[in-house]
């Protein structure tokens, strides 16, 4: 066969056309079911042994130029793809469009405000490790051996001796280790426990942790420092509550309730009736915990508080299921605009 003779009248007829409805017919003719370069690339597997190797070369190679000669006349002919579509000059003048803008997520929001509050309050940023040695995280807050938040059902063990810590407390420990007296600092950070979770529990949530440490502090330092850290948070009117708790590192502890944001205190589904909504703990630093660190408890005084970052992004926001925030939809994470400074 001559292959010679069909590239000629190939290149002739695509030449020829004078329409997109033209090359089409061109492009049936030879690309087709029954075309000229199918019936020839058929025709390779009935040719001798000998000749099979050339003609097959000849008929890809055909073939290939038939696609690219199609290609390359099309968008003469007004055809072709979008980077063949004619684009008007762009108006340098017009305004622009918004277009997709990240923000921070609703959790790192609640953080940044929180430490907003705390930073004008005095306190200074403390950090500490995620995979704590079980000496930071119970031993030296006091916890006693028997304590249940040391069982397997409750922490996530690496070893017998480091775990993924379980509150933010380790990081008063080390940090009073390296400092001396007067110090007052937070410390914010992502937590883990071993929870069935729900949509008011989660494995992984986030913490801040407070510490004052001075000469004389007292339970009204610790009052007047969480009156004016909740009433920055939620407002001026919030009516805030302590009532008797236990913690192995402070004594006395308190929980602290504050009055419910949605009733203003009158009762409702959120707050159960009850008119109060329970928001962190606290207490006074235990003499066992300053002397682990080598102060003297006769000396110094202080107290320390924890707040669930988690927790006070769904009073904030009427969030009702927390494992909304680590469930990356969109949909969800886009509400939350973080407001301009």
């Amino acid at each position: 066969m001559d292959t010679s003779a069909i590239e000629s009248s190939l290149r002739r007829d695509i030449a020829a056309c004078s329409s997109l409805d033209d090359l089409e017919a061109v492009r049936v003719r030879y690309l087709g079911r029954k075309g000229v370069l199918t019936g020839l690339l058929r025709a390779v597997g009935s040719a001798s042994a000998d000749e099979r190797p050339r003609l097959g070369g000849e008929a890809n190679r055909l073939k290939q130029l038939c696609e690219s000669l199609l290609d390359a006349r099309r968008p003469d002919l007004g055809g072709g793809d979008a980077n063949h579509l004619y684009h008007p000059p762009l108006d340098g003048t017009l305004p622009a469009s918004t277009g997709v803008v990240g923000r921070r997520h609703v959790i790192s929001q609640t953080f940044r405000r929180i430490a907003d509050i705390l930073e004008g309050m005095g306190y200074r940023l403390a950090h500490g490790p995620e995979v704590e040695l079980e000496y930071y995280n119970f031993q030296a807050l006091n916890f006693p051996d028997e304590h249940p938040s040391r069982d397997l059902q409750d922490t996530f063990y690496v070893s017998d001796s480091i775990l993924l810590r379980t509150h933010t407390s380790p990081i008063q420990v080390r940090f009073m280790e390296e400092n001396k007296p007067p110090l007052k600092i937070y410390a914010p950070g992502r937590v883990y426990r071993n929870e069935a979770i729900d949509a008011s529990h989660q494995a992984e949530f986030h913490q801040v942790e407070g510490l004052f440490i001075d000469t004389a502090v007292t339970m009204a330092d610790l009052r007047g420092d969480l009156l004016l850290f909740l009433r920055e948070l939620f407002g001026l009117t919030i009516q805030v509550r302590f009532k008797p708790h236990f913690f192995p590192f402070t004594e006395p502890s308190v929980d602290v309730d504050m009055s419910c944001f949605a009733c203003n205190g009158g009762g409702c589904a959120i707050c159960g009736q009850t008119g109060w909504i329970e928001i962190l703990g606290a207490g006074m630093v235990h003499p066992n915990v300053l002397r682990g660190v080598g102060y003297d408890p006769d000396q110094y005084s202080g107290f320390a508080f924890g707040v669930g970052v988690d927790r006070i992004a769904m009073i904030r926001h009427g969030i009702t299921d927390i494992r909304m925030f680590l469930a990356n939809d969109l949909r969800f994470l886009e509400q939350f605009q973080e407001p301009r400074s």
